[in-house]
């Protein structure tokens, strides 16, 4: 009886978490901190930020600029979701769905809410970063987080069961995240249509991803056995893509959530792959150095791994050797 209480409570815990882990941020998700532009002159600028301040308390960073190109730059550059352009007499709402399909929602009901005012009789939105009319809501993308998450730890998990020495591990790891890449890319891309860009851009991306999850988990399990395996997986599925912001932006994030999701392999991944697919590669250096960063830590995980391993039979002798020391003596 003492068992199956322990059992029932276990797992009590554990449903309980994972609820917790993808709940939260979804339920908590809202907008605030998001980088827009506001384009105009600086009383018509000074006007509109008030009035987004006045309507939604710190939802926006706003940067000023005077002209429509400066505009568009920021949005491309992916230094800003979208912009308000004042420059015309009727206001225009510049949106990039590809960089977010709930921010740019948010900004359509703006411009809806601008005409309302009495601010212009229309407001005119443009998508200045469409996603494909194969997938205009983005769902293959959002989708694709948790395979490119899973496929990484299943990769760990079946080589570290398969695979014997810490070099072909990593060696089948990296090989993985090769084909895995080309073939994940091959189906968002050429199949359901959620990419564009840059084929081998997209897939380099995704086996980037691919790799540093793999490789950080194949790292702990070197060292910590299983229970490495445990705490990278819990790491990455529980933390890393509920708090990848792949599905929203990581700014709609609670708190410092969207922040810290940044900074793991499913948020960079995520962040990387628009950059590819729709920015021509904008933005992506501080997703490529998280990646990288990932990649050499299990790396040198795995190394120091090994080098235990090694070390382990010259300082820990056998049993038969022991039996024979203690008759020995």
């Amino acid at each position: 009886m003492k068992q199956v209480t322990a059992t029932v409570g276990l797992l009590t815990v554990i449903i309980s978490v994972l609820l917790t882990a993808f709940a939260w941020p979804a339920v908590r998700s809202s907008v605030h901190d998001v980088p827009i532009a506001v384009a105009g002159p600086a009383p018509a600028v000074a006007q509109v930020t008030a009035a987004l301040e006045q309507r939604l308390p710190g939802a926006f960073d706003v940067t000023a600029v005077t002209g429509t190109a400066a505009a568009e730059r920021l949005i491309k550059d992916r230094e800003a979701y979208g912009a308000i352009d004042l420059t015309s007499g009727t206001p225009q709402v510049i949106t990039a769905s590809a960089a977010s399909t709930a921010v740019a929602q948010t900004l359509q009901a703006l411009g809806t809410a601008l005409a309302h005012e009495g601010q212009a009789p229309t407001t005119a939105v443009r998508d200045l970063a469409a996603l494909p009319t194969d997938d205009p809501r983005g769902a293959g993308l959002a989708a694709g987080a948790l395979p490119l998450v899973i496929g990484g730890i299943l990769a760990a998990v079946l080589l570290t069961a398969r695979v014997r020495g810490t070099g072909r591990r990593v060696a089948g790891a990296l090989a993985f995240a090769v084909t895995g890449g080309l073939a994940m890319a091959a189906i968002l891309q050429f199949w359901l249509g959620s990419l564009s860009g840059d084929y081998l851009a997209n897939a380099g991306a995704i086996g980037l991803a691919v790799a540093a999850t793999a490789l950080t988990v194949l790292g702990l399990e070197s060292l910590l056995g299983m229970a490495g395996v445990g705490i990278g997986a819990a790491t990455m599925m529980l933390i890393g893509n509920p708090l990848s912001g792949a599905a929203t932006a990581p700014q709609m994030l609670p708190g410092w959530s969207g922040a810290l999701g940044q900074l793991l392999p499913p948020g960079a991944g995520g962040s990387l792959l628009r950059s590819t697919a729709f920015f021509d590669g904008a933005a992506a250096t501080r997703p490529v150095i998280v990646l990288l960063a990932w990649l050499a830590v299990g790396a040198l995980l795995c190394l120091a791994g090994a080098m235990r391993a090694r070390r382990r039979p010259a300082t820990a002798p056998t049993e038969p050797a022991r039996e024979v020391a203690t008759a020995t003596a």
